[in-house]
């Protein structure tokens, strides 16, 4: 390409943070406000000046891509890189962009999994080995995983779950809320050995708490 000569300097008409640069006559690239304040009407620019403005504006719109993409979730770095590339970023590009959001403090796969885990267990409960596939599937290290998991418990776990069932259970007979709590349980990820404690635990503590909780007639007619 060689030499260029900046022949005009335009706002763009969908985003006023952004200018469009023209060189010899052609639009070349577009740039931030800030970056395209240091450019004037008439200025020569070198080949080499010209790829490191492309390249430092790219840099900044995969950053602000991934900002947009982060501002409805935290997200591990696999998903901000799947989700530039994705969008055709280079991934030489991807690679700096990553790297500009770690220092920001935007991106931090340990900051990200323990949301994950304290999410899921205030809103799904699931087990360690679902959780553990979860995060995996999000790029996740097994160390940071493990680190993260700790020392939780995963009868705890499932009692927390099963809870969330009790409302709906309801009036049914003991057999039933057996059967559809030990269900419920498995497709979270929970074994056999634990749906079998927390259901007999949760048994116990409703004939104490709530000896209404259960259906004693058709019980005896199941029988």
């Amino acid at each position: 390409m060689g030499n260029g000569v900046i022949t005009a300097l335009e706002i763009q008409k969908r985003d006023k943070e952004r200018v469009n640069v023209f060189i010899d006559g052609e639009f070349a690239f577009g740039l931030n406000l800030l970056d395209a304040a240091r450019l004037r009407k008439g200025q020569v620019l070198a080949e080499a000046e010209i790829a490191t403005l492309r390249n430092d504006d790219a840099i900044v719109q995969a950053v602000n891509t991934a900002a947009h993409f982060l501002s409805y979730r935290p997200r591990s770095e696999q998903e901000i890189r799947r989700n530039l590339k994705d969008k055709d970023v280079p991934e030489d590009v991807i690679e700096v962009a990553v790297q500009r959001l770690q220092g920001l403090g935007y991106l931090d796969d340990a900051a990200f999994a323990r949301y994950w885990v304290d999410n899921r267990n205030q809103f799904k409960p699931l087990s360690h080995r679902a959780l553990r596939q979860e995060l995996r599937q999000k790029g996740v290290s097994d160390a940071l995983i493990s680190e993260t998991l700790g020392d939780q418990s995963e009868s705890d776990l499932a009692y927390q779950a099963a809870t969330t069932q009790l409302r709906k259970l309801r009036n049914r007979t003991e057999r039933e809320f057996k059967t559809k709590i030990s269900t419920f349980l498995q497709r979270r990820g929970f074994g056999y050995s634990t749906t079998q404690d927390v259901v007999a635990r949760l048994i116990d503590t409703l004939e104490s708490d709530d000896p209404d909780y259960f259906n004693r007639e058709n019980d005896l007619h199941e029988d």
